[in-house]
């Protein structure tokens, strides 16, 4: 007996006293994983485009190559108007493949855009305007504008600096909704 007991290998004390209680995982966080993915493998989806008014010259064509790209890929773009910046970059690019493509939803209306956007929103098929929202400020209506097209998309695309607070929020609220968000920042 003795010659057994010294060819045994030593033992390991395992506690079993956290054995019984096991963490539940709902499955919450691979739906949302598989939902992601299976947005990003779709070939043609709904893209929102949006970002700081404040940009270099290169940055709006970079913009406006990239939506360029994306809509002649098949996938529709939605952003706000703007005479500057990301929603004028996406616009133009938008334009040059398919207007057909682009879906413009408008803080308040067409007529409280500036005149060089009304121009540039004539042939514009699908544009959304709010009249509802002409009495508010400009920046409570995009901050509205904004979580509007960000629940009709799948895949968001935002343009802003560190400081951007309204943008950050509206990445906030995408990341929240389970879009996929693409961060470009500027500064």
């Amino acid at each position: 007996m003795e010659e057994n007991l010294d060819n045994q290998q030593p033992s390991i004390m395992v506690p079993v006293d956290d054995m019984d209680t096991v963490e539940h995982n709902d499955g919450d966080e691979v739906d949302v994983l598989s939902q992601e993915l299976a947005t990003i493998r779709q070939s043609a989806k709904k893209i929102a485009i949006i970002g700081s008014r404040n940009l270099t010259i290169t940055h709006q064509q970079i913009i406006e190559t990239l939506t360029t790209s994306l809509v002649m890929q098949g996938n529709t773009i939605i952003t706000s108007g703007g005479s500057s910046g990301t929603n004028a970059a996406a616009i133009r690019g938008a334009l040059k493949a398919n207007p057909e493509k682009l879906k413009i939803i408008l803080p308040q209306t067409i007529g409280q855009q500036p005149s060089d956007v009304q121009d540039q929103l004539i042939g514009v098929p699908n544009i959304i305007e709010h009249p509802d929202r002409a009495m508010m400020t400009l920046a409570d209506a995009s901050r509205i504008c904004n979580r509007e097209i960000i629940s009709q998309c799948q895949q968001v695309i935002c343009f802003l600096s560190h400081s951007s607070r309204t943008l950050h929020k509206a990445v906030e609220f995408a990341e929240e909704s389970h879009k996929v968000v693409t961060v470009f920042y500027l500064d």
